[in-house]
């Protein structure tokens, strides 16, 4: 759908060719629509042809499997702490809107040395390791404040029908991107280019951010600092965090991600190197995870809305626990395949339940900075879950088999969180009235993660 279609049904689109000055409120707002729209698009088509294909990258140029895994978590980690001054500049800028901008450009200046790394056909792996960790930084930081500078100046009247159009239009192009993507790296690779061709996705990306920048530049902030902004401290960040009904469904949300990190990482090494798929097979079977997720994403907001979102978090929870293991069953293509769409619909259905619940139990003047600390312990647990299945693949020395077990492990661990999930209390959650863009996506093999939530206020994006 283009920006044009969407707006169409949100608001009838206005000249936006005067200065600020002059221009009325509704002009003002359809270009802050507009703009919305066309930072989602570019910012999707930056995640599909260039952070899905780091882990690929490092591969092509012989890293090795493990660093390979650990370059999908570890940075993650990195950059969570250094986004804790996410808070802090906010507060000392006096502009959400400026804080987001600036992580936003320098984000997209992250993929510039990627570029020259592609062309040469080397980087060492600290440097790659910092400049994913920088990337991630950027990424991690403009979540909580992007989405309370949304809330200023988004409408609530047209919120949730916007974002979630907006959301659609983001995923296609995410999409849209990684099949290119994935198609011309197959392509290069039977030429024997596939390295330089990594070099051209990563302009692309580093394009479109700097497009997606500008779209984010454009729009207008009526109030830098809301007024029921609060900058919590350390100490009332984790007061929050650990008691009550929000600190439970924290816990849990963390606890989760250990256990899906435990194989996530592992996926694309497993595929790549083990099964040797072809780089536009495994760019489908992403695709298929990612095709569910968008059809049934309507679907789970409908059910969400009749049963709630405490039901709807049980279901895609309990759909989560077997995935990784179902590939031990079987490494046959049209298996994986079905697989894949499963865990698109899995993920669909928990990512919309926790999001709904984080806007129930966290009040909207706390979430900078309280998901800020979220950012920091949710990238801890893929760092740690990461590192569990490197000890059980590096103990077990790097085979097919070993794989199998990462995996089994994996689903193990995703059934203890059961036990956690017990002890979240039922909510009146009944409405996807959500101010987020759902597009934070990230690719863990196994399907389109967005549980790192940095599309929250921010985002499932991605």
């Amino acid at each position: 759908m283009s920006s044009v279609e969407m707006l169409d049904r949100v608001g009838s689109p206005s000249s936006t060719g005067s200065s600020k000055r002059t221009m009325s409120p509704g002009d003002v707002l359809n270009r802050d629509l507009q703009m919305s729209v066309g930072d989602g698009a570019a910012y999707g088509v930056m995640i599909g042809v260039g952070e899905t294909f780091l882990q690929a990258f490092v591969l092509a140029i012989g890293m090795g499997e493990v660093f390979a895994a650990l370059i999908a978590a570890v940075p993650q980690l990195i950059g969570s702490l250094l986004q804790v001054v996410s808070p802090m500049a906010v507060r000392r800028l006096r502009s959400h809107k400026w804080w987001v901008v600036g992580c936003a450009g320098a984000q997209g200046l992250c993929f510039l040395p990627l570029m020259l790394a592609a062309m040469v056909g080397t980087i060492s792996q600290t440097a790659v390791m910092a400049v994913a960790s920088v990337y991630w930084a950027t990424s991690l930081a403009t979540g909580p404040a992007w989405n309370t500078w949304q809330g200023t100046i988004i409408p609530r009247h047209i919120r949730a029908k916007f974002f979630a159009r907006r959301a659609r239009l983001c995923q296609i192009t995410t999409l849209v991107g990684f099949l290119i993507g994935g198609i011309a790296l197959q392509y290069g690779k039977s030429s024997g280019n596939e390295v330089p061709v990594f070099a051209i996705l990563f302009a692309t990306a580093l394009v479109c951010r700097m497009v997606s920048t500008g779209c984010l530049a454009l729009q207008s902030e009526p109030f830098p600092i809301p007024p029921e902004m609060r900058f919590l401290s350390l100490s009332e960040q984790w007061h929050r965090f650990s008691r009550g009904s929000s600190g439970r469904l924290l816990t849990f949300a963390v606890g989760m991600q250990v256990g899906v990190f435990i194989a996530g990482p592992f996926f694309v090494p497993y595929m790549l190197k083990e099964l040797n798929f072809k780089y536009h097979h495994y760019a489908l079977l992403i695709g298929a995870s990612y095709l569910a997720k968008f059809v049934t994403l309507p679907w789970w907001g409908r059910l969400a809305h009749v049963t709630g979102a405490h039901r709807l978090l049980w279901i895609g929870a309990v759909g989560l626990i077997p995935l990784a293991g179902g590939w031990c069953v079987s490494s046959n293509y049209v298996w994986l395949l079905g697989l894949q769409l499963v865990a698109g619909a899995a993920w669909a259905a928990y990512e919309l339940a926790l999001v709904l619940l984080f806007f129930e139990t966290i009040p909207e003047g706390e979430r900078t900075s309280l998901l800020t600390l979220y950012n920091v312990a949710n990238s801890v647990a893929l760092a740690v879950g990461s590192l569990i299945g490197a000890v059980i693949l590096n103990g077990l020395g790097i085979s097919a088999t070993s794989y199998l077990w990462v995996f089994g492990a994996s689903t193990f661990f995703r059934g203890l969180t059961l036990v956690l999930l017990r002890r979240i209390p039922k909510t009146s959650v009944e409405s996807a009235e959500v101010p987020m863009r759902p597009l934070s996506i990230r690719s863990s093999g196994e399907s389109l993660d967005a549980p790192v939530l940095s599309g929250l206020p921010d985002q499932a994006l991605q």
